[in-house]
């Protein structure tokens, strides 16, 4: 009975053994050939899109922050000058 199990333990044990081996090989395969499937592309296509619409708007809002300094810094020239 004790053999039993002590074999079962063993065989358990190194069928485990392989199963992380061989995940991590195929893990490690996986990643040396850059493996990002068609799903993750378009996902990274479409935030790379998202990010730089979102910097093209901040650009365009600094732009705009800038021309609303200037005039504002102009009126109150002009104020102090009265």
């Amino acid at each position: 009975m004790h053999g039993a199990l002590i074999l079962a333990i063993i065989f358990g044990g190194v069928v485990l053994g392989l199963a992380i081996i061989g995940s991590t090989i195929l893990m490690a395969i996986k990643i040396l050939k850059g493996g990002v499937s068609r799903k993750d592309q378009r996902t990274e296509a479409e935030e790379t899109k998202m990010i730089q619409e979102i910097y093209h708007g901040l650009s365009q809002m600094e732009k705009r922050v800038e021309a609303l300094e200037t005039i504002m810094i102009e009126k109150e020239r002009k104020d102090h000058k009265r």
